[in-house]
This record gives C-alpha cells, structure tokens and sequence, in this order.
C-alpha cells in the first residue's frame, strides 16, 4: 500500500510539474493610466489569449510606466526583457523616420484618412521590426489631437514663449515652429508637470487630456483634430516562436480583434472624452480660421521636411497614402 501511495504521488507531482512547466507567463509594460481605453484594450487582449490557449499562456499587463518607463518599452521588448509591450510609435521618430509619420500634424485628420495613412505604412513597420527582432501585433489610434492651452490662442503667434510639452520629435518640431519652449514630459508625469507650471499648452487627445485631469490645470481645448498617432503592440520574435502553433495562432486572433475593438473604442472615446472634459471645466473651441492657417503652414513645413529625411521610403509611402 506504501508502495502504491508513493506511486501515485510521484505522478501528481509529476503532472503537477509538466502543468508549471507548460505555462508560459508574458509581461506588457504600458505607459498609460488605468482609466486609459488603451489599457482596458490590452487587458481584454491577454484575457482573451488566456483564455483561448485555456491559461497556458498568461499576460501581465503593467500600466503606467511602472515596469518600463514609454520610451524604453520597444528596447526592452526587442532584448526580451519584456516579452511584448506597447510603444507610441511616433516617440521614435529620431530613430527611424517611418515610425513617426502618423504623428505629422495635418496629413491624416480623420479615423479613415488615419486607417489609410496605416495600411501604406505597415510594410515598412513590419519589415523594419523583424530587422529588430520584433513583430507588430496591432495598433489603436488615439482619438484627434486637440490643442490645450492656459492661455487663449487665436493664432499660432500666441503660443510663442509658451511652456510646450513635447513627448515626440514631431511635437517639439511643433513647439519650435510656433515659438514655444519644448519641455519633454511623457503621459505619466503630465499632471505633476501642470501642478507645477512646468507646462502650458500641448497638443494631445481627448483621452489623455481626461486621464491627466487637464481641467484641473488647463482650462482651453480646441479641437484641431491634427492628427492621430498610433499605439502598436509588438512582441519579441524569439517569445512568440517559443509558443506552441496554437498558441501562436491564438496571440494573433486576439491581437486581431483587439485591433477591431480599438479602433472603435477610440472613435467612441472621442466624443465620450470631450464630453467629459467640458463637464469637468474645459472650455471645448473651435480653432479660428487664423489658428487653422497657421498650423496648416506648420504641418506643410513638417511634411516637407520628413519626406526630406526619410527618403524614397517615405516618399513611396505618402504616395500609397495619397492614392485614391
């Protein structure tokens, strides 16, 4: 009886230790708030990778920088430090011009122009990512970005000497172009930031401008709908051959329906947002024809000089854009 005992525990343990062994445990570092829609996107994806490989392959989601600060998440993921993460993608810019085309004020200002702008940038994305290792998953757009200010604006000139926050080569280009003092501040020091004068106006969403509690600073929005710049998921190539086929396949398919809900969710979340700013205090303006001219001449400038820097793959790619 003994005997038969030991037997039988020695195959739990067993069992036991090939059931540790087949799990396989994921971390996502994110930039972003709680109340962030792009963080209860990326909870819902590893929910729903949990459960179509049936807990085998787990993802921890770690919100506001508090595993990888943003602009070190894609170094991380692409030295499997984290084995998948989420990246603005127009932060890397300066690193490879082709990343930050959908951070250029004035090209794409609409969810169909953005999702067109997306399907001419993705082959160059995807190609550039598997040099590095890594494999684009999905993107989500943020909603419009809007201009948020301590003072009236009624033409760019008004922003000259004005404390601006810059998160992206694109959005410090815009601060020297309009006369205002770049300061580098990332989502998730934004409100200590505001507390402390540090900044004074910005270009950023709906949903960033809510989740910082803007309002409680910053009492002027006005809704240019500049441009819509990309979250992208991406996972390190050596992770994700790791995984079974099924597996593989199940990443994919929630990768793919988190892309779907995404960009539903963020264009919902654009009125939802706005809404609640003003309930909040925001005063929500249209920009004034002058306002518009002068950032249009901004975003002409702009254009011009990336293509310049991106070369013949940037140029092919504003030309697929701008295909009809």
């Amino acid at each position: 009886m003994k005997r038969r005992m030991f037997s039988l525990t020695a195959i739990a343990l067993t069992l036991a230790a090939g059931g540790a062994h087949a799990q396989t445990k994921w971390d996502l570092p994110s930039a972003y708030q709680p109340t962030d829609f792009h963080v209860e996107n990326l909870n819902l994806f590893a929910q729903d990778v949990d459960k179509a490989t049936a807990g085998k392959l787990k993802i921890t989601v770690h919100i506001n920088s508090s595993l990888f600060k943003a602009p070190e998440i894609k170094r991380a993921v692409q030295g499997n430090q984290a084995q998948i993460g989420e990246i603005l993608l127009a932060n890397f810019q300066n690193e490879w011009q082709i990343f930050g085309v959908d951070g250029l004020p004035f090209v794409a200002t609409s969810y169909d122009a953005a999702w067109k702008l997306y399907q001419a940038q993705k082959p160059f994305l995807e190609k550039k990512l598997s040099e590095q290792g890594m494999t684009l998953l999905y993107t989500v757009p943020w909603p419009p970005q809007g201009l948020y200010s301590k003072n009236p604006v009624a033409k760019v000139e008004d922003l000259k000497g004005s404390k601006w926050r810059a998160y992206s080569p694109a959005t410090a280009r815009i601060a020297e172009l309009v006369g205002a003092q770049p300061v580098t501040v990332q989502s998730a020091e934004l409100s200590q930031a505001m507390a402390t004068g540090v900044v004074e106006s910005f270009m950023t969403s709906g949903a960033t401008g809510y989740a910082t509690k803007t309002y409680e600073y910053i009492k002027n929005f006005y809704d240019t709908q500049a441009w819509l710049p990309k979250n992208a998921i991406i996972v390190n190539n050596k992770a994700f051959a790791a995984l079974s086929k099924d597996e593989q396949a199940a990443v994919l398919k929630a990768a793919a329906s988190a892309e779907s809900r995404g960009w539903a969710m963020s264009k919902q979340k654009t009125k939802d947002y706005t809404d609640l700013l003003q309930k909040n205090g925001m005063r929500i303006l249209e920009p004034s024809a002058q306002l518009k001219a002068g950032f249009a001449k901004v975003g002409d400038t702009m254009l011009k000089e990336w293509i310049e820097k991106a070369g013949p793959d940037g140029k092919a790619l504003i030309d697929a854009y701008r295909k009809p």
